[in-house]
């Protein structure tokens, strides 16, 4: 590999504009496909197999209309008055406007909502009256039909007793056909009074059904009461705007019509915002903080190169990188369902890592120039050495991201396989483009003053001296003490996706969110859909009363507000309620509420208080459901990832470094680092220190897929800098350097060029801290954190200290095992001794000539 990419360099050194114009159409291709191929973002996440998930596909099924995602729309009156008549109009005929945009199912104008529910209620008002009225008239009428009864009773004992003196006095036979008259009448009269009292208890049957199905109505409204669209003061109006698509598949430019279309609107007197599921959009991968991360990455090229020019080629070439693979990414998300969060973790990465590669090929070249090296060798060796090893750091990058996709998270694997995309062509860029851009540019890559020196020897070197034990015993101790501390915050990390809280103060996520939690409360922003179904279906009048049973039970339980029905299947057994919690969607007690709620199920027919002895079985949809089961499943996962990582960790160093322990440390060192990070990111984002420094105006819990990304990338760029940094440390030992001197050695020759490394990335990294993305905060943030972390404290303060402390056992291989190992000549060293340096003895990597004393013969350990 490294002869190749030696060829490769002087290849590209010698035909530099041939190169640049292959980019330069490379480019043009990746941004063609995108913008003919390209489809469209979600800035939604769902994971298949869920419980929401399965609930949410029962909804579509049984109840088409309630399956859809739903976005809130809050208006609110300037001044605070309530709503006027017109301004009322005015919004009724913007929701109407928007139904019928493509992909609105419904919309719900609040007022509308309200006078109904007005309406219902004075119905329900109307409806006891009418109720009590009508049993007090059967109360009247029995009474009535009793006193006729009575007469009827007494009129037949009259006949009678007037029959038996007939018969006494022998005139019975005379007065017969009078009696049987009498008789007669007396038997109509009491059929009468029968066929009356039949219709009474007839009509006292049908009240009684109606007292039924009005109180079963009266404990409904009970339940939902606190449900509203209007607030008690009337300055604050809650619309719906109803979706086809459910929220995890819903399409950024059905969101983007509705949100264009309430952007546009002019209500006199009246203030429009809308919810996150509306505003979520991915426009501008690149805000003023990415921007300005960028700057400070050239501020630091500039610092270390001493030049402006060969400062600003490392940017340019890691800008053509990333416009080739996020393009090129994108122009597959017509066919690829992709998060909005995938071309920005492109991004990030892409600058990060392409910035790093083309700076590793850079220094090497301007440290052989200073040394008198020819351009054009200098430039082929560069490349063939620092590019080999960029190969490699670049291939364990690769490997932690593709490794995402094991997870069985889709919406993971495509944004892991995107990052690792991006990662590849900065690779190719570093070593094809860097070395052309090296080629134009000559000798200018040097200042004046730094290339009026070449050939000539530098400023002398100290003295190798090995660090003292004792200090070496405080180093250690201080960093993982150090690491551990920040790392306590991560025992306490929830992870959760972001809600309206979470957005930027003046965003209309932001002001929706608070202007609902102020007037309404704040579960009214993260509302849950609870289906039950029932093991047989309902007659029709037993779905109101069971309606109410099933309402009353789900308000009984703890962190519950209201409950409202919202639908019944056409079999009648299968309904779906509202469910309105105390707290928001991200709030521990509707995380805990959702997990109440589910147990439940399967719910005996009798302890839900209907009849029947089957069993009813209960399930929980909506936001919070959904970002509960995609954290909790990311949470499963995550330590299946971390041991797939630090495996392959081993793996790999083994590989390298050709030593047990070495990767035993750096793999420990990259868990301490990792998991500080993860402190870190829960301080500032979970718990909220330092929160105005950061934006964290509402702290939450932690977004859900930060900790697998920070997990996969910060392996892949921990490796790099131990590569960087103990590679010369063991080809320093190799060339006779006693093994404390050589962790000195190493640090030396390494330090500078990874210091510049890590504050570069954690520029561009923590740009992305202050994104307008509010997914994209905490990764950054994580990133660029763990990336100073394990810089500075694990690899440049805690490895080299247990480096010493080890000594030669550092270095101790079983000899079976260092017999099966091929040699990968990750730096490439047996290149560089074939390529000397202006004729001067090979140095170890990263050490100048006179930086070592040359090995005495029989002193090389192989």
């Amino acid at each position: 590999m490294a002869e190749l990419l030696y060829r490769l360099g002087r290849f590209a050194a010698h035909r530099p504009w041939r190169v640049i114009t292959g980019w330069v159409l490379a480019l043009a291709l990746a941004v063609g496909g995108f913008l003919a191929f390209g489809g469209t973002l979600t800035s939604s996440m769902s994971i298949p197999g869920t419980e929401t998930d399965r609930v949410t596909a029962e909804l579509q099924g049984e109840l088409d209309d309630l399956g859809g995602a739903t976005g809130t729309v809050v208006f609110q009156t300037d001044d605070g008055a309530a709503f006027t008549d017109e301004q009322q109009a005015a919004i009724g005929e913007l929701l109407a406007g928007i139904g019928e945009l493509d992909g609105v199912a419904d919309v719900v104008d609040p007022f509308e909502a309200d006078a109904q529910r007005t309406d219902a209620q004075a119905q329900l008002d109307d409806g006891a009256a009418q109720l009590d009225a009508a049993e007090q008239q059967l109360d009247d009428g029995r009474a009535q039909l009793d006193a006729a009864e009575q007469q009827l009773d007494a009129g037949q004992a009259q006949l009678d007793a007037a029959v038996e003196q007939a018969k006494a006095a022998g005139a019975y036979d005379a007065a017969a056909a009078q009696f049987a008259a009498q008789q007669a009448q007396l038997d109509a009269g009491q059929a009468e009074l029968e066929a009356k009292r039949a219709e009474l208890e007839s009509g006292a049957e049908e009240l009684a059904t109606q007292r039924v199905q009005f109180d079963a109505g009266v404990r409904l409204a009970d339940a939902a009461s606190e449900i509203s669209t209007v607030s008690d003061d009337g300055a604050t109006a809650l619309g719906a705007v109803m979706f086809e698509e459910d929220l995890f598949s819903l399409p950024d430019e059905q969101k983007s019509a509705v949100a264009a279309e309430l952007d546009g609107a002019d209500i006199d007197g009246v203030a429009i915002d809308y919810s996150s599921e509306i505003a979520a959009s991915i426009d501008g991968l690149i805000g003023a903080g990415e921007i300005i991360g960028v700057v400070l990455a050239l501020l630091v090229l500039i610092i270390m190169f001493r030049a402006l020019l060969p400062a600003v080629l490392p940017i340019l070439s890691s800008l053509v990188g990333v416009g080739v693979g996020v393009a090129g990414s994108l122009a597959f998300s017509g066919v690829v369902d992709m998060s909005s969060v995938t071309p920005v973790l492109g991004v990030m990465l892409g600058l990060a890592v392409g910035i790093d590669y083309a700076l590793f090929i850079f220094n090497r070249h301007r440290r052989q120039l200073l040394a008198g090296m020819e351009l054009d060798e200098s430039i082929a060796l560069a490349n063939g050495t620092s590019g080999n090893a960029v190969v490699f750091a670049g291939s364990t990058v690769l490997v932690a991201l593709l490794a995402l996709n094991v997870t069985g998270i889709p919406f993971l694997g495509v944004m892991g396989t995107v990052g690792a995309v991006c990662v590849l062509i900065a690779v190719i860029v570093a070593v094809t483009l860097s070395p052309a851009l090296l080629g134009l540019i000559g000798p200018r890559v040097l200042s004046r003053r730094a290339r009026a020196q070449i050939g000539h020897a530098e400023h002398a070197q100290p003295e190798l001296k090995p660090m003292k034990t004792s200090r070496a015993l405080l180093r250690a101790g201080i960093a993982i003490v150090a690491l551990l501390v920040v790392a306590i915050p991560a025992l306490s990390m929830r992870l959760g996706l972001p809600d309206g809280s979470s957005e930027a103060a003046d965003s209309t996520q932001y002001r929706a969110y608070t202007a609902v939690a102020d007037a309404f409360g704040a579960g009214q922003n993260g509302t849950l859909l609870v289906t039950v179904s029932l093991p047989e279906g309902l007659d029709e009048d037993g779905v109101v009363p069971a309606q109410a049973e099933l309402a009353e039970l789900l308000h009984g339980q703890p962190g519950v507000v209201a409950v409202a029905p919202v639908g019944v299947s056409d079999d009648r057994d299968f309904l779906a309620f509202q469910v309105v919690p105390e707290d928001g969607p991200s709030s521990v007690s509707t995380e805990e509420l959702v997990h109440e709620l589910r147990s439940l199920s399967p719910l005996g027919a009798a302890d839900a208080g209907l009849d029947g002895t089957g069993e009813l079985a209960l399930g929980v949809a909506g936001q919070a459901s959904g970002n509960i089961d995609i954290s909790e499943k990311l949470a499963n996962v995550l330590p299946l990832y971390l041991g797939l990582v630090v495996g392959l960790s081993m793996i790999i160093l083994i590989l390298v470094f050709r030593s047990i322990l070495v990767p035993l440390i750096a793999t420990a060192g990259f868990v301490l680092s990792l998991f500080a990070a993860f402190g870190a990111v829960v301080a500032i984002f979970q718990w909220g220190w330092l929160g105005p420094l950061f934006d964290v105006h509402d702290p939450g819990p932690v977004l859900n897929f930060a900790p697998i990304i920070i997990m996969g990338v910060l392996f892949g760029l921990a490796m790099d800098y131990q590569l960087f940094l103990v590679s010369g440390m063991r080809e320093a030992w190799v060339h006779g350097v006693p093994a404390r001197t050589a962790v000195v050695a190493g640090l030396r020759g390494g330090r500078a060029v990874v210091t510049a490394a890590a504050i570069i990335m954690a520029a561009v990294f923590g740009g992305f801290v202050f994104s307008h993305l509010t997914m994209v905060r905490p990764l950054g943030f994580g990133l660029a954190a763990g990336v100073l972390l394990d810089a500075f404290v694990v690899r440049m303060l805690l490895i080299p200290a247990i480096m010493h402390l080890l000594g030669e056992k550092a270095w101790w291989l079983p000899k079976w095992l260092d017999r099966l190992l091929p040699d990968v000549d990750v730096e490439g060293a047996a290149l560089e001794r074939t390529h000397p340096v202006h004729g001067a003895a090979p140095a170890a990597p990263g050490l100048e000539p006179d930086d070592v004393e040359p090995a005495p013969a029989g002193a090389g350990r192989d």
